[in-house]
């Protein structure tokens, strides 16, 4: 990851813990690629919570691209470094 063009943090809808805690399926909404993709994912971990914050960007191979305004569903899945453990979940894009 990472290496788009102009990348940006973007507000994600929701993170859902796996079974074991050790994994955060992150939801957002965003544009279609090559548009719009996602750059990375930093995770900040605390004894008491979890920042999550995602950047999108535009793929640089295609500086041209004309993509349709449509907004769409995407997830990605974070791993953690310890149980999520009761810690709460915090997207680092909202203030």
């Amino acid at each position: 990851m990472g290496g788009t063009r102009d990348p940006r943090k973007i507000a994600w809808t929701s993170a859902t813990p796996s079974t074991d805690g050790r994994s955060l399926a992150i939801v957002w909404w965003s544009g279609v690629a090559p548009c719009t993709v996602l750059d990375r994912v930093e995770v900040e971990e605390g004894a008491k919570q979890v920042t999550v914050t995602l950047y999108e960007g535009g793929d640089p191979r295609f500086p041209d691209a004309v993509c349709i305004a449509i907004a769409m569903q995407k997830t990605t899945t974070v791993r953690l470094s310890a149980p999520l453990d009761g810690r709460e979940v915090v997207d680092g894009a909202r203030p």
